[in-house]
């Protein structure tokens, strides 16, 4: 399946763009599109321990399931003041 993913603060700047696409196994997981994520692009594994995914408005863990049609969203943590 194909999954728009957007992306927000570092994870913006070290991809290149505020959304990719990624092909996914259609029993897709998290820890799947983490994986992708990496392999295409290799300097977002430098934020693999922060990174951040949300299916669908909801915080992921690997574990969880990613349906055909999901809008997901990465970014590392973020602080304000």
């Amino acid at each position: 399946m194909t999954v728009t993913v957007l992306c927000f603060a570092r994870l913006k700047e070290l991809v290149g763009s505020g959304r990719v696409t990624l092909e996914l196994p259609a029993d897709a997981s998290v820890k799947d599109l983490r994986r992708e994520l990496f392999q295409q692009f290799p300097a977002v594994e430098s934020l693999a321990g922060q990174l951040l995914i949300a299916v669908n408005g909801e915080y992921a863990g690997d574990d969880a399931a990613i349906p055909v049609g999901a809008e997901v969203a990465c970014f590392p943590p973020v602080s304000g003041g």
